[in-house]
């Protein structure tokens, strides 16, 4: 007998053999906490520095304690959304951006709200794990592969938050001061638990003995990992001689965490599963390629468009609006197109065109020519973040899909996280013409691996005739 839980269940009224498109609201919204708290906190600094008398060495542990969890924890909270599956991890998830809002808005001083951030950052780890987990069950459930619409969604909205989060960030300082941009997150974590609650299935994986899922998340194979990366991403991020000894930990910790992992019989990363999946680990150096090249424009333009250019930061603002608007209209005119691999060729060599063009600027540069590059310099950003998404979509083991996506991210990051340290380097005497064209050739040579990673992997052409199947009408 049908009973009313059943009737009145999300789930059991899902459309048959069509994607649930009631899904795609909490994935997304889930997915955008993320982007939304990195970008946001931009505008924030200044005003949070003076109201609690922290020195520019503090504040921006705001940015890189953000960072480091989401980093660290996207993997790990990927591997729990396999295990328990995306409902209880979305919930857990949105809980914990709650608490992270309160304490932020409450916080007495920096070094609270730097627990606030981090809080913030280990939350919102689980909103896209759990939509591509999501998004594989739903092909799973229906028999038919999921509208590639869907996953351009996902990659779009993200990319949305990117251009309006620091404009949204100055609005609500200017309404209500800087602790209302962590308030915020509160209204966006009960929204988050209202929808995950009505409209994400409950998974199998969910009820697990408790003993089995202990033993599967492999708990000193995750202590071994965040060893690993916090020691190494501590460094990239503070590049100082005298602290030498962290990438030595994070070798010393690397190599333990691989020992462990090839002996362990319900490992958290699966090194025999990755070492043989060579599509997925090079769909990993693409995506920290990509981000090189794509954060240190970001990153350094802006900075020589103020600096060596002598923009003010409002013309700077407006100038590197393009780029996100480009990166935008081209995810949503391909996102349809199923072809991966064109789009990564497209998006390395782009990089590359745009790396070359900066070795051509200089502080007399004509402004229509620094627009022409802002919007070209889209194009790439829009077709890589896209395309690798699908591709660890596709390239993934099912069964390990939500720790998979979570480590596309981690090594995302890495790439942020490297090319602010390049940044850090090439501008040592100020954001110039010369230290801009020294960033544009690391840009170069980020690119260009990634170019030839890309031609060289015949594999892109198998993703392509399995992706190739009708979307469900």
């Amino acid at each position: 007998m049908t009973t009313a839980l059943q009737r009145l269940s999300p789930r059991a009224t899902a459309p048959e053999g069509h994607f649930d498109r009631r899904l795609i609201t909490p994935m997304v919204l889930g997915a955008i906490l993320n982007p939304i708290n990195s970008t946001m906190i931009a505008v924030a600094l200044i005003p949070i520095g003076i109201a609690l008398g922290a020195p520019p060495s503090q504040t921006t542990w705001l940015v890189s304690g953000l960072y480091l969890a989401t980093a660290i924890g996207q993997p790990v909270v990927g591997r729990l959304v396999d295990l328990f599956g995306a409902r209880r991890l979305f919930l857990a998830g949105a809980t914990l951006i709650g608490v992270g809002g309160v304490l932020g808005a409450l916080a007495p001083s920096i070094q609270v709200l730097v627990i606030a951030r981090v809080l913030l950052g280990l939350g919102t780890c689980a909103g896209y794990p759990a939509a591509m987990t999501l998004i594989r069950g739903e092909a799973d459930r229906t028999g038919r592969d999921s509208p590639a619409g869907v996953l351009t969604v996902l990659a779009v909205s993200t990319q949305t938050v990117a251009v309006i989060g620091p404009t949204l960030g100055g609005f609500l300082i200017g309404v209500g001061g800087w602790r209302v941009t962590f308030t915020v997150n509160i209204p966006l974590a009960i929204a988050c638990l209202a929808l995950g609650a009505l409209y994400l299935p409950r998974s199998a994986a969910a009820r697990r003995d408790v003993r089995e899922v202990v033993r599967a998340i492999d708990p000193p194979g995750i202590v071994l990992f965040v060893a690993t990366l916090v020691s190494l991403l501590l460094f990239l991020t503070h590049l100082q001689a005298d602290l030498w000894w962290l990438p030595v930990l994070s070798v010393a910790a690397g190599a333990a965490l691989a020992w462990w992992e090839l002996r362990a019989p319900l490992p958290f990363l699966d090194l025999r599963l990755l070492g043989g999946n060579l599509p997925l680990l090079a769909t990993y150096g693409r995506s920290l390629l990509a981000a090189i090249s794509s954060y240190a424009f970001l990153y350094g333009y802006t900075q020589w468009l103020e600096e060596g250019r002598g923009l003010s930061p409002q013309v700077t603002g407006l100038v590197l609006l393009p780029v996100f608007g480009a990166a935008i209209l081209v995810s949503t005119a391909t996102g349809r197109r199923r072809e991966i691999r064109g789009k990564l060729v497209a998006g390395a060599v782009g990089q590359v065109v745009i790396a070359a063009l900066l070795l051509l600027l200089d502080a007399g540069s004509a402004l229509w020519l620094i627009l022409a590059v802002s919007l070209l310099a889209g194009l790439p950003q829009g077709l890589n973040n896209l395309a690798n998404q699908n591709a660890v979509y596709y390239q993934a083991d099912p069964e390990r899909l939500g720790s998979s996506a979570g480590l596309m991210r981690t090594f995302f990051y890495l790439g942020a996280i490297i090319a602010s340290a390049a940044n850090g380097i090439v501008f040592r005497d100020g954001a110039t013409t010369p230290g801009m064209h020294e960033l544009a050739i690391v840009m170069l040579a980020a690119s260009a691996v990634c170019l030839v990673l890309t031609l060289a992997d015949r594999s892109l052409a198998r993703v392509v005739q399995r992706v190739d199947t009708p979307d469900p009408a």
